[in-house]
């Protein structure tokens, strides 16, 4: 390895460059040695280096005219994940915690539970991620949720005093070392997907008639979440107003059908209705009192009952969602009419597409942003903004109009 200029700084074979530097502070000798950056990447030139160095050796002197600071307790990741568990997720969303639980005790703890968290780099956390990302080929999300844990573990260990604020800065605050995801790959696709006019003639065309019309309808006209759709009571839909109120959801916990809190607290909003949904519910509305009387002993007996968001059973019979005879329809439900557009209709269909479809076509009718935040029922509003800058047949149309006029 040959010198450089630089004090400190020398060039190894691979041709790349490190520093090092031993300094006295307060009468305490303090030593380094450093052949990669705080981001894990190796210093292509010796200024890069000596840049490094010098910032090295001003934060280490900057340290001693900061008070002393707490002694750093030292625990796992294990410790500090369970810590979490115990005491700081109450009130989180069910599926949430199932989630984490998943992440944990599939892939994060075999990896990284016996290492103690202040040892823990953003080098080695970005490189677990690429892994993921890049060889596993894990979805984009799905990476994306191992990333929110990994800030959730740091953020508890700090707020515990198991890391210190340096580390944690570094980890999680600072824009040039903080731990993020991989460059996106080219052929991954993040747009939102939307049906078109004919995709949409030829959808309505399909579910005229069919027990998952309602529910249809709910996601075209409302853009309902497919929890949502089938946690909607009739209480819930006032047709004289023309206005839905979604306040609870539809998950199955541990086996069980229920109706749940909604994950987050924007999610709890007023849908409009247009007059063709309002027709429709009046239509529905006139169908289900036939049926109570010609079906009442079918209906009686093909009930289910299901806990309800206050604890209480109530009868199936009570969602929008139920078929005349009164059997209960579930997030399942649509699964045989996504399987059968694919394979006999070429229609790619997924029950979210509806909710991208509402989202954009509101989007391109220029709904004010505020307005369409709030009937998506989104907690942040750049969420509601990728729907103004997706590419849809209406926004096409719209952009050709406004250049005819140039």
């Amino acid at each position: 390895m040959s010198e450089t200029g630089f004090a400190g700084v020398y060039q190894l074979e691979n041709g790349y460059w490190g520093y090092r530097y031993a300094i006295v502070i307060n009468g305490k000798r303090k030593e380094a040695k450093k052949l990669k950056n705080e981001s894990g990447n190796p210093f292509k030139t010796a200024k890069q280096a000596a840049k490094a160095r010098e910032n090295a050796i001003a934060q280490e002197k900057s340290k001693a005219l900061l008070p002393p600071q707490k002694t750093i307790i030292r625990k796992t990741v294990t410790e500090v994940y369970q810590e979490y568990c115990e005491k700081g997720r109450s009130g989180k969303a069910y599926t949430t915690i199932k989630k984490q639980d998943s992440l944990w005790n599939n892939h994060l703890c075999a990896r990284f539970g016996k290492r103690y968290i202040d040892e823990i780099t953003a080098a080695e956390i970005q490189d677990y991620l690429e892994e993921l990302y890049y060889t596993d080929n894990r979805a984009y999300s799905y990476t994306e949720s191992f990333l929110k844990m990994f800030y959730l573990i740091f953020g508890q260990a700090y707020s515990r005093n198991y890391i210190d604020v340096d580390s944690y800065n570094r980890l999680c605050v600072n824009k040039d070392t903080k731990i993020h995801m991989p460059k996106l790959k080219i052929d991954d696709d993040l747009d939102i997907v939307s049906f078109d006019d004919k995709e949409i003639e030829r959808l309505d065309s399909y579910f005229k008639g069919t027990n998952a019309e309602t529910a249809y309808m709910l996601g075209k006209y409302c853009g309902l979440r497919i929890n949502e759709c089938y946690g909607l009571k009739w209480s819930n839909v006032d047709i004289k107003n023309g206005v839905i109120t979604i306040d609870r959801q539809m998950q199955y916990q541990n086996g069980l059908i229920k109706l749940v809190s909604l994950k987050t607290r924007n999610a709890k909003r007023t849908i409009y209705m247009c007059s063709k949904l309002k027709e429709y519910f009046k239509m529905l509305k006139r169908q289900q009192e036939q049926d109570k009387k010609e079906l009442a002993l079918q209906r009686q007996q093909n009930q289910t009952f299901i806990q309800d968001l206050n604890g209480e059973m109530i009868s199936s019979l009570e969602l929008v969602n139920s078929l005349p005879n009164g059997k209960i329809q579930t997030v399942n439900s649509m699964k045989y009419h996504s399987r059968t557009l694919q394979g006999e209709h070429n229609i790619l269909f997924k029950y979210h597409y509806l909710r991208h479809t509402y989202g954009t076509n509101l989007a391109a009718l220029n709904t004010p942003e505020y307005l369409l935040c709030n009937q998506m029922g989104h907690s942040n509003s750049q969420v509601t903004h990728k729907y103004y800058v997706a590419i849809s047949e209406k926004g096409i149309d719209e952009l050709l109009k406004n250049l005819e006029k140039m």
